[in-house]
């Protein structure tokens, strides 16, 4: 139980009603979840407005409402806390009652387009390697130490986080790494946190369905940044076109990394194939069970991300050397029978798939055809379906399209949309088929000895939405299915 004066510690209140000295015992913005001696957030949403739910709060043993705007008839039973800003103070409150975890943790974010699930589990998979205790917030999954927790969102909301920060202390956790969303930034889910270390990977188009403009997005990412202390660090990648950008009114202590060009992080590519990557970061060369260039970019943000948390670069090098791929993330199967590979990956943007598909190219022989299964999912972003079929049709000797995570819209409309971005000459490589699991058969039964099969777009997930139907599927079983069979 937490005092109500503790827990509105700093925040500014416009106007509070009924009792002050009260006693809560937990805090909600979910009124389904409310119990007796709840405090109540009622936050305005993207599809659901907290204050709507007041009522259903109280009915429910909520003695404490914190809102922006009062309901019309008050219960005296009740204290009301109005806010100006609730969105901006949500962080402050939660961060009170549970008595600032994040504070007593070195907590480290990532952003970008791509790479920001394997840059955070790897730096993750590394601490615990190091034999540190560590926290995980990502898209695949939180975690708290060993224990995984289902991931529902790749930036949870403010008191979600909090909830599982406090979990991590009291299991005697030091560090955190989680990926940071645009449209949590936007969102102002991660207002407040007390980052020690911010990572950028890269930005490309994506999630415009949401930020309208590349502008609004770019804005988005760089605000986490603007928002940093000056004791953290801020590592960015000056290879990609914003990274400079990104960083440029950060108050954090700036480092970068590049492949490409003078760095606090020099990497170079010594080699590469299926098998994995020879790299050298400065003046250290390691192997590692990752490969394609993208992955050598994550490698280095790692590295460098490493070295600014304080850990020791070789002990960093030879643990990282040894970690395995992340799941979904350029995952790598073989049949020896039909001596074919076949990669799950999550790419489902257009700057994704290029990484993708120009890195298996440069890695597979030349007398092997590349195979890429793709499709992209409802209700998101549209204007990147024809761009995503015009990159696998330039790099790919075979492509069959199909459903992804169609959601409310026909998969047939959505697959049209994908081919219509293919250029003429290219099309009579292209193949449609709505149904993803017998596409990703076709591609299997058209493989020959030696070929590589790409299936991108949901990489980990093991469910597709069809509808308001959330079905079981997933890609690496589908094909070991079709292989077994």
């Amino acid at each position: 139980m937490k005092g109500l004066e503790q827990i509105l510690r700093g925040v500014e209140i416009s106007e509070i009603f009924g009792i002050q000295q009260r006693k809560v015992q937990d805090i909600h913005i979910d009124s389904r979840m409310v119990n007796e001696n709840s405090l109540f957030l009622a936050v305005p949403g993207i599809q659901a407005d907290g204050h709507d739910f007041i009522k259903a709060a109280i009915e429910n043993g909520s003695s404490v409402i914190v809102c922006e705007r009062l309901p019309e008839n008050l219960d005296n039973r009740v204290t009301y806390v109005v806010l100006k800003d609730i969105r901006k103070m949500q962080s402050v409150i939660v961060s009170n009652f549970f008595e600032h975890p994040d504070k007593k943790m070195k907590l480290v974010g990532v952003t970008g387009t791509n790479g920001k699930t394997t840059i955070a589990t790897l730096l993750y998979n590394l601490a615990i390697k190091l034999g540190e205790k560590a926290g995980l917030i990502s898209t695949i999954e939180y975690k708290i130490n060993e224990e995984s927790i289902s991931s529902t969102h790749t930036t949870p909301d403010i008191l979600s986080l909090m909830r599982m920060f406090r979990k991590m202390v009291d299991n005697g956790c030091r560090y955190v790494f989680m990926e940071v969303s645009s449209h949590a930034v936007d969102q102002g889910r991660v207002e407040g946190l007390d980052f020690d270390g911010a990572v950028f990977s890269n930005i490309t188009r994506d999630h415009l369905d949401y930020h309208k403009t590349f502008k609004n997005y770019i804005n988005a990412k760089k605000k986490f940044f603007d928002n940093l202390k000056i004791e953290a660090f801020a590592l960015t990648n000056i290879d990609d076109v914003n990274g400079k950008v990104m960083v440029q009114n950060s108050r954090a202590k700036i480092k970068t990394y590049s492949f490409d060009t003078l760095a606090d992080f020099k990497g170079k590519i010594l080699g590469i194939s299926l098998m994995g990557l020879d790299l050298k970061f400065n003046d250290k060369e390691a192997n590692f069970k990752l490969t394609g260039k993208f992955n050598a970019y994550n490698l280095l943000a790692v590295f460098g991300a490493s070295v600014m948390i304080g850990w020791d670069e070789d002990e960093v090098l030879v643990a990282l050397s040894g970690l395995e791929p992340i799941e979904g993330r350029f995952e790598i199967m073989y049949d020896e029978k039909l001596q074919i590979h076949a990669i799950v990956d999550y790419a489902h943007s257009p700057d994704a798939l290029v990484n993708l598909l120009s890195s298996v190219r440069k890695i597979k022989l030349k007398d092997q055809k590349l195979i890429t299964v793709l499709g992209a999912g409802g209700n998101r972003d549209k204007g990147k379906r024809p761009m995503m079929g015009s990159v696998s049709a330039q790099y790919s000797d075979l492509v069959i399209v199909t459903s992804d995570n169609p959601r409310f819209e026909n998969p047939e409309e959505i697959i049209k949309d994908i081919v219509g971005g293919i250029e003429e000459e290219l099309k009579k490589k292209v193949i449609s088929i709505v149904d993803r699991k017998e596409a990703i058969k076709m591609a299997i039964l058209m493989a020959k000895r030696g070929d590589v099969i790409v299936v991108a777009g949901k990489g980990h997930e093991n469910y597709q939405i069809i509808g308001d139907k959330v079905l079981h599927f997933s890609d690496r079983e589908t094909i070991n299915e079709i292989w077994k069979n």
